[in-house]
């Protein structure tokens, strides 16, 4: 059994033939000669298939140890096309409160005009979320942990609510990656990522990924991924493949980072609160170490003081960049209001 760090960097990524190229090259290319006519090979149109997605969606599969991998071409592609496809009219969603402000937008302000159904449940309390199951329940969609909260939610709890109410889990996996944690192994139908974030991990690209086990799934997915067409380009895949190769060592130096900085916070005096899974006051803690491989590179906390002092907080940070996003070698932070 290969371990992650390898699989990461061989599978998916033999030898090119027949030059023999060690790293897959970029088929900057749209279309592809046929042998003969009315003979199809394995590549025809490049929004079906392009050689350098394959070798990508092959490493993907293979660091969730999962039998499939789509790549789409950004995490939010990723979610429409594969929510959207797996649901019809009059279909119902359950998803956990505390979620990326994307996905909300996406459900609410696009899927709804589809005639599709949301309702929306705290996370970690497990009887909360199955009483807004209803019986035309199709999908339940999750974070873990979430967005911005750090709430960690019991993946294999939710798979087995799902499951008897014959409904799919989706798990957003963006904050893990697969080297912190496999929802799949944990039940899970669907692991949806964001490749922009750790996955790519240079702040260089933007890309998504499915991936699940299921040959039906499967199929209805990769149906929908070429007749919609949200497909990143050849370099985006490639600039991916580049970022899962030290993937393992860049998450192990995140999660050594994140919790120095999450025991800085929690001690300072003009700190109200630190929300980070590895800390011992996570409501969640224990669940984490059970779950997760690691506590992750994200640290959320809440400041004393008023707007104004916060404001000045940001604009004195030096290593810190205020900017979007997550998962490169810079760090980065940002304030969300209210919350």
């Amino acid at each position: 059994m290969m371990r992650f760090s390898t699989r990461a960097i061989h599978l998916g990524e033999e030898p090119e033939k027949p030059t023999g190229a060690v790293v897959p090259p970029i088929y900057q290319v749209s279309t592809f000669r046929q042998s003969e006519l009315g003979v199809e090979g394995e590549y025809v149109y490049a929004r079906t298939s392009n050689p350098t997605r394959t070798a990508l969606e092959k490493n993907l599969a293979a660091l969730e140890e999962a039998q499939y991998g789509l790549a789409f071409a950004s995490g939010m592609a990723a979610e429409s096309t594969a929510l959207l496809s797996l649901l019809h009219k009059d279909d119902h969603v359950v998803a956990v409160e505390d979620l990326y402000g994307g996905t909300r937008r996406l459900f609410d302000r696009i899927m709804q005009n589809f005639g599709l159904h949301f309702s929306y449940a705290e996370g970690t309390n497990l009887e909360g979320l199955e009483a807004a199951f209803k019986p035309e329940t199709r999908m339940l969609c999750i974070e873990s942990p979430t967005n911005p909260l750090l709430k960690v939610i019991d993946i294999a709890a939710c798979a087995k609510i799902a499951h008897e109410h014959e409904a799919l889990l989706v798990v957003d996996n963006t904050f893990m990656s697969p080297y912190l944690q496999q929802p799949l192994k944990l039940d899970a139908d669907v692991v949806i990522h964001s490749t922009t974030k750790y996955l790519g991990g240079h702040s260089d690209l933007i890309g998504g990924a499915v991936i699940l086990n299921d040959t039906t799934l499967h199929e209805k997915l990769r149906f929908a991924q070429n007749a919609v067409g949200a497909v990143p380009g050849p370099l985006d895949c490639w600039l991916v493949l580049r970022g899962t190769k030290t993937l393992a060592v860049r998450m192990d130096r995140h999660c050594s980072n994140a919790e120095k900085i999450a025991h800085f916070l929690a001690e300072h005096k003009k700190v109200a609160s630190v929300i980070y899974p590895g800390l011992p006051s996570h409501p969640q803690h224990q669940l984490a170490r059970g779950q997760m491989n690691g506590f992750g590179g994200m640290v959320s906390f809440h400041p004393k003081g008023d707007l104004e002092s916060c404001k000045k907080l940001f604009n004195r940070l030096k290593i810190f960049t205020v900017a979007e996003s997550l998962g490169g070698v810079e760090h980065c932070s940002q304030h969300k209001r209210g919350l």
